[in-house]
């Protein structure tokens, strides 16, 4: 297959940058730098409910990506990121309340 056959089949696809199936989960990842740029706040700025939110959101999303079909490795990958970053984020905070 050739890099233009690629090109073509990935433009097509069903998760394709022709839609909302692509273009979603690009944008969330905007989501997942900003908790990797949260990475140098001191931990008792962090909020709580927002990153149960964000761990609960990656793990749940990631579990669905890999149901539907055809899988949306975008979504899938967006996802189990945010579950990473917030889970570690939801670590610093309990530990430092630990420590209070």
């Amino acid at each position: 297959m050739t890099v233009g056959q690629k090109l073509l089949a990935f433009w097509n696809h069903p998760a394709g940058p022709k839609t909302i199936h692509f273009w979603a989960p690009t944008f969330k990842w905007g989501i997942s730098i900003a908790n990797i740029a949260d990475l140098n706040r001191p931990a008792d700025r962090i909020s709580l409910p927002q990153q149960c939110a964000i761990t609960a959101t990656g793990v749940i999303w990631s579990r669905y990506s890999t149901q539907i079909t055809p899988v949306n490795y975008n979504l899938l990958a967006v996802n189990a990121f945010m579950a990473v970053t917030g889970g570690y984020q939801l670590f610093r905070k309990i530990r430092s309340h630990q420590y209070v």
